[in-house]
């Protein structure tokens, strides 16, 4: 593996001054040569720097991925820091089997699943009500993969809202729920609190805060109350019925977690054959990563792509870019899938990294990005790779000049990252608008892009729960994808748990209570909120 490392750096450095145009040039079926797809999606990779002997390297560092990925759908421990299997998976694979120790989980799943469903139906039908009457909203309480996921879900999928209003609580920060809970009514209003050990400190501090709110209205809160955890002991003693609780197993790690019980808000906005429909779509990438060779493999390629931009070529970020502004959270969904999965420092083994282990993600979704930070993109001196994201067609049809013009900049954007504007280019342009000499020379060069900026593109027809499932399996196989190919364990998150931690020790100072053992800035910083808070 370390000598196709190097060869790939070495090509990478043979290739110098190579602009990606070149390539184009070079081979005329470039565009269709480099662009892959699966069940109408289409992932186009041809603007990048990626030539056939860059493909051909990368595409043996996917040589070990085969294996892991059989163990992975076969219920083998490959989460090994914490002894456990990785089935997230198998919350879409509802028609399966699957063993875990010697034992079939599918059944619990598929009861599980119906539990949901049935849920859902009568929060929908108003058959299970508020003190008040038929729930007109819903707020979901989590925080990590227990929001992230849903919330974007449900933002994504709003054409097919035909249930309660859902509302998110994340931070502990008493403004989020102040400002969800404000022009709510408590008495139909139901709360779903998401936390798998119902320990979550800001999960279950908001959830207090929720209780207290509705306790001001509402003889009995807890009537009101859903669980989406595995701690049956602890939601009982909150007083929520056992046919509220839906718990998840151990192998569902939360970032992966809206196919099943966490996804519970996004069944009830959407509705239970909706729901089911984005699980298909998610099981359909899982046949296809299962399935198609490396070379025309979706998640696998995607997964190189982005080896070759931050491990070879240095790019230390990545831009995700949506042109679909119902896609406005996948960027922060996705930053946590990868930056959380992949963010380590060490190997399976615990021996030190030899290569960077992921990039930084963000995004905006077009165009209002291209009104914020494409400034820094085209004409920076960072290399930013972006991954456009489109649908051929809007959900809106009577609205389909908006998204022709929308299509337009996502194309005229990802075309001029490659192509930029040469410094003659601009300095025709300042010649026809009757500049001269020296001046000429000086705005010209503001004016030029130099171009040859990589990016990605994946084409969909449009955005429906399917193909919403579909690309979210997609980028959850691309990080098991990296993950495996860098040698670390995806499925931990170890870096979350020193700042908790601290932060438990750090509360008494804020309420001048001695405790020992910090930094003086800390001590100094605790004692200045204290007198500022009088």
């Amino acid at each position: 593996m370390n000598d196709i490392w190097k060869r790939l750096a070495e090509h990478h450095r043979q290739q110098g001054d190579l602009r990606i145009e070149d390539l184009f040039a070079a081979d005329p079926g470039r565009a269709t040569g480099f662009a892959t797809s699966a069940d109408g999606l289409v992932f186009d990779w041809s603007k990048t720097a990626i030539d056939a002997t860059a493909r051909d390297l990368l595409l043996q560092l996917a040589a070990p991925v085969a294996a892991r990925r059989d163990a992975m759908f076969a219920g083998q421990r490959i989460n090994e820091t914490e002894d456990r299997a990785v089935l997230h998976t198998a919350l879409r694979n509802l028609d399966g089997s699957v063993t875990v120790d010697g034992k079939d989980v599918m059944p619990q799943v598929r009861e599980t699943h119906q539990h949901m469903r049935d849920f859902a139906a009568r929060v929908r039908s108003g058959a299970f009500s508020g003190q008040g009457g038929r729930f007109t909203d819903v707020v979901n309480i989590g925080i990590g993969g227990s929001d992230l996921g849903p919330a974007m879900a449900t933002r994504a999928l709003s054409p097919w809202h035909d249930g309660p209003r859902v509302h998110f609580v994340s931070n502990v920060d008493g403004a989020d729920i102040a400002d969800a809970l404000k022009g709510l009514d408590p008495a139909t209003t139901l709360v779903i609190v998401a936390s798998k050990t119902f320990t979550t400190i800001e999960t279950m501090t908001n959830a207090a805060t929720a209780r207290d709110w509705m306790a001001g209205s509402v003889t009995t809160p807890a009537t009101q109350f859903a669980a989406l955890s595995s701690a049956q002991g602890k939601t009982a003693q909150w007083g929520i019925d056992a046919d509220r609780v839906f718990g998840f197993e151990d192998w569902v790690g939360g970032r992966y977690s809206m196919w099943g019980p966490i996804g519970l808000s996004l069944m009830i906005a959407i509705g239970p054959d909706a729901f089911d429909e984005f699980l298909a779509g998610g099981l359909a990438m899982d046949r296809h990563f299962r399935s198609a060779p490396d070379g025309q493999n979706l998640p696998v390629l995607l997964a190189l792509v982005g080896l070759w931009h931050n491990q070879v070529c240095g790019y230390g970020t990545r831009a995700v870019l949506p042109y679909d502004n119902r896609l406005a959270r996948l960027p922060a969904y996705l930053q946590q899938l990868e930056m959380e999965s992949n963010g380590k420092r060490v190997a399976m083994d615990g021996s030190d990294l030899t290569l960077p282990s992921g990039p930084v993600i963000w995004g905006e979704p077009g165009t209002n990005g291209q009104h914020a930070f494409y400034q820094l993109i085209h004409q920076g001196t960072q290399v930013i790779p972006c991954e456009f994201m489109l649908a051929a067609r809007g959900h809106e049809s009577d609205l389909a000049h908006h998204h022709l013009l929308l299509a337009a900049n996502c194309l005229a954007q990802s075309e001029a990252l490659m192509r930029g504007r040469s410094l003659d280019e601009a300095r025709g342009l300042m010649r026809a608008k009757g500049l001269e000499g020296a001046e000429l020379e000086r705005q010209a060069r503001h004016r030029v892009f130099p171009g040859n900026r990589p990016s990605t593109t994946l084409v969909f027809p449009e955005l429906t729960p399917f193909v919403l499932g579909q690309i979210v399996a997609l980028y959850e196989h691309r990080v098991f994808v990296e993950g495996v190919i860098l040698g670390i364990n995806s499925f931990d998150q170890w870096g979350v748990e020193l700042g908790k931690e601290l932060a438990l020790q750090v509360a008494p100072l804020l309420d001048g209570v001695a405790s020992p053992g910090h930094d003086p800035s800390t001590e100094h910083l605790a004692a200045l909120i204290r007198e500022l808070r009088g």
